[in-house]
């Protein structure tokens, strides 16, 4: 019996064990899910950095206050004077873009910008991004995305002001408080009324508190109403009429810093977070709509998921094309089961993207064709930390891929999963 009781307590040690074994690896998918909802989102700040010393001066320090907030505030930082990134699709790579002293200059690199931002991309400008006298000449910028029209005057020299917060239910603006002091700038008015715009969301402007905003006789507010924070509610964006240090020109020393204010600096990292879809740490939250259609933009190169030609016959190649926001580009994600959809296409919701063939192997080609309930007209949408998706065929486990390039016509296939960008999938709801 003592053998019988020594061989019991023996087997319940080695179950014991087990158990410990098993709940360690159960425990690792949370632990690899922490690492996955902590990876970061990419900004790239573009910047001119060759006038106005008080201009240069702020770009120096954003490049050095931006890098340090960037690992605690979970994004990385990449600044460049090369506004050609516009132009070429370089700027797809990135979830935001900065304007930090200047704006687009040529034709190329104002078309990429509002590719960009039609297509889900996401921004924040200052002060002088939005400086201009002939708003007409891009209106699209000036009167519909900004929807400030022309520079008007300013306040000099360059001083604190005190903000009202207008708007405390927006993201960027939700932790701060109802009035607060920033640091030292030279502040814009413009020539548009933005309370006319009904596309444009004011998040603070300045207290009457302030007056008379300004040092010289001749550059001073004494009354009126000021926009400073605001955001245009059809674009992922925000601008903020600050980024002017106060200066020594004559020893070329700045007297000011723009991240001296502390709440300020609260706007600009909150406001960060909302652009990169990770506001407070967190992945947007809620699935995939199922009534709703959806522009899908590969975070690669930048180009949407189309049908060739807006066909919507058997065979039309499912390709990689500018974004245009045509119906060819659209798609609505409905469920079969376990957790898998068909991708049909706005043009003949009978039709989704599928995989010629049903072939599994890699570089296999998609195209339209009339759903049947093949494994391979179905894919598990995976949702990554910042929002974007990959997607999964499940009849073979690839991945939904575009091309490196961002060549128009191009067919897209199914190849083996890699978590790489051509992978990635931005979606953007369309009316």
């Amino acid at each position: 019996m003592l053998g019988v009781r020594t061989s019991s307590c023996s087997l319940l040690l080695r179950l014991l064990l087990l158990l410990a074994v098993l709940l360690g690896m159960a425990g690792a998918p949370a632990r690899a899910a922490d690492r996955t909802a902590a990876a970061p989102f990419k900004v790239l700040a573009l910047y001119n950095g060759t006038w106005d010393a008080a201009h240069i001066s702020f770009v120096k320090e954003a490049n050095e206050w931006f890098p340090e907030q960037a690992a605690a505030n979970g994004f990385t930082y990449t600044a460049s004077n090369n506004w050609d990134l516009l132009a070429n699709g370089g700027v797809n790579a990135y979830q935001v873009v900065l304007f930090l002293d200047d704006l687009p200059q040529t034709a190329a690199q104002r078309t990429g910008f509002e590719q960009y931002m039609r297509s889900g991309g996401a921004w924040m400008g200052f002060h002088v991004s939005a400086f201009t006298t002939n708003a007409s000449g891009w209106s699209w910028y000036h009167n519909q995305f900004l929807g400030s029209g022309d520079f008007r005057s300013n306040t000099w020299g360059p001083t604190t002001a005190v903000l009202r917060v207008e708007d405390r239910t927006h993201p960027a603006t939700k932790n701060l408080p109802a009035t607060f002091t920033t640091s030292v700038s030279e502040w814009y008015s413009w020539s548009n009324d933005l309370r006319q715009n009904p596309d444009i969301r004011i998040l603070a402007s300045v207290d009457p508190s302030s007056f008379p905003l300004g040092t010289d006789p001749d550059q001073t507010w004494h009354s009126g109403y000021y926009p400073i924070l605001w955001t245009n509610t059809k674009y992922r964006m925000l601008y903020a009429n600050f980024g002017h240090n106060a200066m020594d020109y004559a020893t070329d020393t700045p007297l000011s810093s723009t991240f001296a204010s502390e709440t300020q600096n609260r706007f600009v990292l909150d406001g960060l977070k909302w652009l990169g879809g990770a506001a407070d740490g967190r992945p947007p939250a809620g699935p995939i709509s199922e009534t709703a259609w959806y522009t899908l933009r590969n975070a690669g190169n930048g180009t949407c998921v189309d049908a060739r030609g807006a066909a919507t016959a058997d065979g039309t190649a499912i390709q990689q094309y500018t974004c245009n926001g045509t119906a060819a580009q659209q798609y609505q994600f409905r469920s079969t089961d376990s957790g898998y959809v068909r991708i049909t296409s706005r043009g003949n919701p009978q039709q989704v993207v599928d995989v010629t063939d049903r072939s599994t192997a890699d570089g296999a080609p998609l195209q339209l064709w009339s759903y049947g309930g093949g494994g391979n007209q179905q894919w598990s949408p995976v949702q990554q930390a910042d929002g974007s998706y990959h997607f999964v065929a499940r009849h073979s486990g690839r991945c939904l891929s575009a091309a490196s390039t961002a060549a128009d016509s191009v067919q897209l296939t199914q190849r083996t999963c890699d978590d790489s960008p051509a992978q990635t999938f931005r979606l953007t709801e369309r009316p």
